[in-house]
């Protein structure tokens, strides 16, 4: 008896024996999509009459290879067994369900990106649900859990976390969490995304000012941080980091290099205006090189006020050097708050001394930050109101402790509010280091000086007044005179690069009631105009606009602006000088804005950040700079512990009155 294989087989023989007609490949040709062609040499079935009854069957070819029926999708180059005798369907089956390449199932797709789901509002007075529909966006879900992975600092694997994933599968079910290396994936494409934009904007802004700052971070790796400053069309101040890159060592020439290659890589090169930096001899050196360069691409004033000293760094530097010199006292208040910062236990027990003292203050106790002096004034600050806690402590002393690890002594508290003539000494030598560094107009950049002058409700009287009262009537007046000079020299820079294509003509707009067209008078106008248009080229004619508004006066609505708001809504009244300001006004004068990338969330590079590839470290800190909300301040990592004891007593009261304390903390000090 003849098997039903070898019938199929016999029939595709059949089928095959006389290939298909021009005119059937041609009809054939036509069931497929534009883009999709018959493969040369494939031995194609075509059955009108195809007993084969499933839908899906529509969305194949048939064609034989090796005396075996095959099914080749009309949508893509997928092919599949096709022999009903020898072969299931599933997998035909599921494929044309799948298939992106069909239209159909694009359809579906979008159809599931979005779903109707019922959602209850509850009104808070009258504690009733109100029930309405909202549409769900699955790839908007994807997209957001993308930027909070981005501005939230977190990994890669957090998507692969339990509780995640449970928290997920509660509130949005229909929803695929993709894998961590899909989740990677989208943090690059949003990377290069927002980097399109800013490049655009870049495009339409005038000078950009920046701020650099090295870090050796934990895999001993040098890194740069370089953020751009501009102010927009619509005098907004922008701040974005746009690199944050290895560079090869710490030395001046090396900066330099990395900084001019960074702003040559977003073609921003001709634009640079300053460099804010902190006080440290490679800078100079870094600020030295980027100087030859704008000498090259274009620049204001010869390049010679590229360089601005970070006004925080150089206050922290005075300080500091003070607090070595007389720091004793100093370490013996920063240990002491250390040793009961340390312990659950001594907190526990300073507070409850403190109640008994019968200290009425809401200050908790604090560290100082190196990098930051008035952290320093916060901790000596607080800790003096809690002075006689201290004293009831028993604090760590001995003989094998330094000096300054010793407990604070009647004289160091004494020396700490600044009574003793050590602080006095100490408060002269910084003075000095002071006018070391702003003791004279020439030893500041003199941009300084004129942002001030461009501020519409400080302009040239308080640069006078300010001068006036730190360097005495004298003094204060040449050096007022000193500053003005410069900022008539660096308007009338910038009337010679702007004005020809910015100030109307004014002699197309005379006019005179006199027949012009012919005889003396016409030569007459002519030669009026002439030299109206010459004299619109002189200093002279332009300087009045600088003049004009530093004789304007605000009115009262303009007090209660902001210096950008006003030059936003004013700036047409000067066509020239409001280009200065929009350079001027976005200098930054402190490096914070590059300090704080390393900083971000109370910490520097984190564990997983350091596992990644330079390029991805920048492409997650530039990108979370770029969606960070300026208005929404960043969260600190470290919970409050006051409110954590209030919280847990909240939730003892409300689970049982009878509740003891679970931890028991043994310590020497209670």
């Amino acid at each position: 008896m003849e098997s039903s294989q070898s019938k199929r087989s016999a029939s595709f023989s059949e089928q095959t024996s006389q290939p298909l007609s021009e005119k059937d490949m041609e009809e054939l040709q036509s069931t497929l999509p534009p883009d999709k062609k018959l493969k040369a040499g494939r031995e194609y079935i075509w059955n009108r009459k195809s007993k084969r009854k499933a839908e899906y069957w529509k969305y194949y070819l048939e064609y034989v290879e090796n005396g075996k029926l095959r099914a080749e999708c009309k949508f893509c180059p997928k092919t599949f067994a096709a022999d009903g005798n020898l072969n299931g369907s599933k997998n035909v089956k599921n494929h044309a369900e799948s298939c992106l390449g069909n239209p159909i199932n694009i359809e579906k797709e979008k159809g599931k990106e979005k779903q109707t789901k019922l959602y209850f509002d509850q009104e808070h007075e009258s504690g009733e649900l109100k029930c309405g529909r909202r549409i769900i966006n699955l790839n908007d879900v994807r997209e957001a859990l993308v930027h909070m992975i981005i501005v939230d600092e977190l990994p890669f694997k957090h998507v692969e976390k339990p509780g995640f994933r449970h928290f997920v599968q509660v509130a949005c079910p229909q929803f695929h969490i993709p894998s961590r290396v899909t989740i990677a994936r989208d943090c690059l494409k949003l990377y290069y995304s927002e980097k399109e934009k800013l490049s655009e904007m870049f495009k339409t802004c005038q000078r950009i000012s920046v701020t650099t700052d090295t870090w050796t971070l934990i895999q001993r790796i040098n890194y740069m941080c370089l953020t751009a400053h501009f102010i927009d069309n619509d005098w907004k101040l922008n701040k974005k980091i746009i690199n944050f890159c290895p560079i090869s060592s710490h030395k001046g020439e090396a900066i330099g290099k990395a900084v001019e290659a960074c702003l040559e890589y977003w073609g921003i090169d001709d634009k640079l205006f300053t460099v804010t930096v902190d006080n440290a001899s490679s800078n100079d050196v870094a600020c030295a090189h980027l100087s030859r360069m704008v000498r090259r691409t274009g620049c204001i004033n010869d390049g010679k006020n590229l360089h601005v000293r970070c006004i925080a760094h150089i206050i922290n530097l005075i300080v500091w050097d003070g607090i070595k010199e007389h720091g004793v006292c100093i370490d013996r208040v920063r240990n002491a708050v250390k040793y009961v910062k340390n312990s659950p236990a001594r907190i526990l027990r300073f507070k409850d001394l403190v109640q008994k003292a019968n200290i009425d203050s809401k200050s908790s106790l604090s560290f100082d930050v190196p990098t930051r002096w008035n952290s320093t004034y916060i901790m000596l600050e607080t800790t003096l109101k809690f002075r006689r806690v201290f004293s009831g402590l028993s604090l760590p002393d001995g003989e094998d402790l330094n000096d300054n690890e010793r407990p604070p002594e009647p004289e160091d508290w004494e020396k700490v509010e600044s009574d003793d003539l050590n602080f006095q000494a100490m408060a002269i030598a910084m003075k000095k280091k002071f006018d070391k560094y702003w003791g004279d107009v020439d030893k500041m950049n003199k941009f300084i000086y004129v942002a001030l002058l461009l501020d519409p409700h400080s302009k040239m009287v308080i640069v006078e007044l300010t001068l006036t009262d730190m360097h005495g009537p004298e003094k204060g007046t040449k050096l007022a005179n000193d500053v003005k000079e410069f900022a008539y020299s660096l308007f009338e820079e910038y009337r010679k690069m702007y004005a020809t294509s910015n100030i109307p003509d004014c002699g197309d707009n005379m006019s005179m009631d006199i027949d012009n067209s012919k005889g003396v008078g016409s030569d007459y106008v002519r030669k009026l105009k002439e030299r109206a248009k010459r004299l619109k080229g002189t200093s002279g004619y332009a300087i009045s606009e600088l003049d004009r508004y530093l004789n304007d006066q605000l009115g009262p609505e303009e007090e209660e602006q902001d210096a950008l708001t006003w030059w936003g809504k004013n700036g047409q009244r000067y066509v020239i000088l409001n280009r200065m300001a929009r350079d001027i006004l976005a200098i930054p004068l402190s490096t914070v804005a590059s300090e704080s990338a390393f900083s971000t969330g109370g910490r520097t590079l984190d564990p997983f950040r350091s596992s990644l590839t330079p390029k991805m470290v920048q492409a997650l800190l530039c990108t979370q700079d770029w969606l960070r909300v300026k208005e929404v301040p960043i969260v600190d990592v470290e919970e409050n512990l006051k409110e954590l004891q209030e919280i847990e007593k909240e939730v003892q009261r409300g689970e049982s009155n009878d509740v003891d304390d679970e931890v028991v903390f043994v310590d020497s000090l209670v």
